[in-house]
């Protein structure tokens, strides 16, 4: 069997940093970790070649050399994903379909001939049963059961071009054990966080390493610490791992606050080599938090919190959700005066959106107030629901917010903040000469904010007073200062974007509120005739 492995298109987000990617000649952020994975589990006599169409197209020869055509995607590369299941049905090629978007909506996904819907561990093993069988179709599910993770075998990482990705990815755990109402983690995953054994994710990372990757990883876990035993085991069987490899790799990965309460754990991972992490915490409005069921944001100082992270040395990213029920007007405010108090750089800021059979999805289907679709979720997507305050009003303090959030003296000021606190590395790695790209991509930072832009004065002070005061994160420091590459033009494209769809938006409610009173007014004729 010959199998191509396609990963369909993302559109231009937040995380896409196509501007700050092209500084150091990489296309995309992140690889498909499922695809690969997906590689794994199936026959290993079977022959695979992977596509990201991220990355390039599929060429005509790939086309005809496959026998089967898998695709994975996530709600978001919805566009990409059903043009591909057409491209590849237009040629005769049978089609498997796997991933989060089609196991949350499979119905959407009806045009491939396999949906191998679930956890593959699962459902794959079900596929290749059916394949031998000489069955041309089917829908795989696991019924609820969730797969041990100590059985994944390590992901064919050689499929993919290094070269065109700035982060590798593995996955230590899934699963997250809280029971957030807005998302689908606990729906696709469960909320009893499985990990896989220490021995075993160091056997992906020291293939990553004799495939001769030298940079960053991203634990892709969407709550990293969901299992603090294990994971403590985990970081004490790879700090030494680290040690004995003279550190080839730097981490990040995400996290839920209470992160904070735990100095254990966090010193753990600074000693590995984590050097940023992604926290959840979605509004500074406690009610809006006890709300949606996020208690664990409730319990303590968030801007303490924050603080205690990044002055053990890890930078804070985080999540912000504008748009929850009984929210009271001004949220985009307080979101920006949080952000800017506790100086996270990178604030990944939306509206809230319906995820399928999240517990919010439920909710509100049953009062009647989902509208659109769950496709094209973005930061440059409107609401999908009806919210309970007017929702022109959310959209202009949402554009409002991010702009200002995402203004080019602003973003630099919270990142010289937040890495000024910052605390240092707690080893020494062996220094190596820098790859000739990234002196360049330094090169061309210093000369566009130091020099061509209104942020030079800003630059130049930050960076001396950062050398001066914290110089073992100064390389950390400006590679944050790199992402303003990316923000400066993203924040236009956020308000552009949100505002045509809400004047389109208007439009049909204004035109809905003329039809109800032109069909008002001939009921009060006829009546009175």
């Amino acid at each position: 069997m010959r199998v191509l492995l396609l990963y369909p298109l993302f559109p231009k987000s937040f995380w896409s940093f196509e501007k700050t990617l092209e500084l150091v000649e990489r296309k995309v952020l992140l690889p498909p970790l499922g695809l690969v994975t997906v590689a794994a589990l199936l026959p290993q006599e079977w022959e695979f070649k992977l596509v990201d169409r991220n990355v390039r197209a599929v060429t005509e020869d790939e086309w005809a050399w496959a026998d089967l055509v898998i695709l994975s995607a996530m709600i978001v590369q919805k566009e990409d994903f059903l043009a591909q299941i057409q491209e590849a049905k237009r040629r005769g090629k049978p089609v498997a379909v796997g991933g989060p978007y089609p196991t949350a909506l499979p119905e959407e996904a009806q045009a491939a001939d396999y949906m191998i819907l679930d956890e593959g561990e699962i459902t794959l093993p079900l596929f290749i049963e059916a394949i031998a069988r000489g069955e041309t179709q089917g829908v795989f599910r696991s019924n609820g059961v969730k797969p041990d993770v100590t059985t994944t075998p390590i992901p064919r990482f050689e499929l993919l071009d290094f070269s065109a990705y700035d982060s590798m990815a593995v996955q230590f755990s899934r699963g997250c054990p809280f029971q957030c109402e807005f998302c689908d983690i606990i729906v696709l995953y469960g909320r009893k966080p499985r990990t896989k054994a220490p021995q075993q994710l160091l056997a992906e990372l020291n293939y990553l390493y004799e495939l001769g990757w030298d940079r960053s990883i991203f634990m892709v876990d969407d709550n990293f610490i969901g299992n603090k035993r294990n994971v403590k085991l985990f970081l004490k069987e790879l700090k030494t791992w680290m040690e004995d490899h003279q550190y080839p790799f730097s981490f990040f990965t995400e996290a839920s606050v209470d992160l904070a309460q735990d100095p254990e754990m966090m010193e753990l991972m600074v000693e590995c080599n984590f050097t940023a992490v992604f926290l959840g915490i979605e509004t500074p409005d406690e009610d809006s938090l006890a709300l949606t069921q996020k208690f664990q944001n409730t319990r303590d100082s968030l801007s303490e919190a924050v603080e205690s992270i990044t002055k053990v040395g890890l930078r804070v990213m985080a999540g912000f959700i504008i748009g929850f029920d009984n929210e009271k007007p001004g949220a985009g405010d307080r979101i920006v005066q949080f952000v800017e108090k506790t100086a996270i750089p990178t604030a990944l800021f939306s509206m809230l959106q319906v995820l399928p059979d999240t517990g919010l999805w439920h909710r509100l289907k049953k009062e009647g107030r989902l509208r659109g679709e769950a496709g094209n979720i973005n930061q440059t997507t409107l609401m999908n629901f009806v919210p309970t305050r007017p929702l022109e009003e959310i959209a202009r303090e949402y554009m409002r917010a991010f702009s200002e959030l995402y203004d080019p003296e602003k973003f630099l000021d919270r990142v010289y903040r937040h890495h000024l606190i910052m605390g240092s590395p707690k080893f020494k790695a062996p220094g190596k000469m820098p790859a000739w790209v990234d002196v360049r991509a330094l090169l061309t930072v210093c000369w566009r904010q130091g020099v061509v832009r209104s942020t030079r004065f800003q630059f130049w002070r930050n960076l001396w007073n950062i050398f001066k005061h914290n110089p073992k994160v100064w390389d950390r420091y400006l590679t944050v200062c790199a992402h303003n590459e990316h923000f400066s033009e993203y924040r236009q494209i956020v308000c552009d974007e949100i505002e045509a769809q809400l004047t389109e938006y208007l439009t049909a409610e204004a035109e809905a509120q003329k039809t109800v009173q032109v069909a008002s007014t001939a009921n009060v004729e006829a009546i009175a005739s």
